[in-house]
């Protein structure tokens, strides 16, 4: 099997920001996938590899804040359905009339809000561990004294993150994107985490009714942020939804092979709904 071209670090603007991306594989069937909160588009490159391989042409995008993009420091621009116009910004950048989209957690409730107010350009959803109602308590419980220590214990957090900054790179891109988000400034996590918490979060549950695209929920259980029943309300609300419960947060990560096959067959029945119903 020849392995599929990777291009790594290209970049588009968008109101005014430097947003950066990768892409591995080619072709007209694009699949666009988000990473979580405060982490970055490494947490997703095995995901895209594999992907690739089966044909699909996968872009990973950093969003404002995360990774390699632009980190400005005004919380009115970390707000999730802002999130939403970037990933149909890149969509427009590389002239892509529609794409499956899909993420993790932040990057799920992303692509949410963009099938909502863009279904047009949205062919399939893969929502990986969303966060919806369910998930509110503890969001706040965990959320809260993070943004109270980035904004009050600055000092502290900066030291923290000028010693996480220092760390080389390793060999595995999940660990990779967790080092690196705690290495962001306190300044910069304070206003992604402001932002966030301020704006919308999900597309109210009237409108996910309203969304058609054919979507793959994947959830696990024993998860306070991304519980599974949010997961199970999910797929009763989306028109098309199959709901698959996977054997924990990091089996995509560290044991993909089970899930990679399932997305990649989900992805290629929305492409090739004919072969898919034979």
């Amino acid at each position: 099997m020849i392995d599929p071209p990777v291009i790594l670090d290209q970049t588009f603007t968008h109101e005014g920001r430097t947003l950066v991306y990768d892409e591995f594989g080619t072709g007209d069937e694009v699949v666009l996938y988000l990473h979580g909160l405060l982490l970055d588009s490494e947490i997703n490159r095995g995901i895209a590899q594999a992907l690739a391989e089966q044909g699909q042409r996968v872009i990973l995008l950093d969003l404002l804040g995360h990774g390699r993009s632009d980190k400005p420091q005004h919380a009115s621009e970390y707000r999730m359905d802002s999130y939403a116009e970037q990933a149909i910004a890149l969509l427009d950048h590389l002239e892509v009339p529609a794409a499956v989209l899909g993420g993790v957690s932040l990057g799920a409730n992303v692509s949410l809000l963009a099938a909502s107010s863009h279904p047009t350009r949205v062919r399939g959803l893969i929502l990986e561990m969303p966060v919806l109602e369910w998930a509110v308590p503890a969001a706040a419980i965990l959320f809260a004294p993070l943004l109270l220590a980035a904004h009050y214990g600055r000092r502290v957090m900066r030291v923290a993150s000028d010693l996480f900054a220092r760390i080389p790179p390793t060999g595995f891109g999940p660990l990779n994107s967790v080092i690196r988000s705690a290495a962001l400034p306190p300044e910069v996590v304070a206003s992604v985490l402001h932002g966030i918490l301020v704006g919308p979060i999900a597309p109210t549950i009237d409108e996910r009714r309203a969304i058609e695209a054919p979507t793959l929920i994947l959830a696990h259980g024993n998860d306070l942020i991304h519980p599974f029943d949010d997961a199970v309300n999910l797929s009763e609300q989306l028109p098309h939804a199959s709901l698959m419960r996977t054997h924990g947060q990091l089996e995509l990560r560290l044991m993909p092979t089970r899930l990679t096959k399932e997305i990649a067959a989900f992805v290629d029945g929305i492409w090739h709904p004919a072969k898919a119903a034979a």
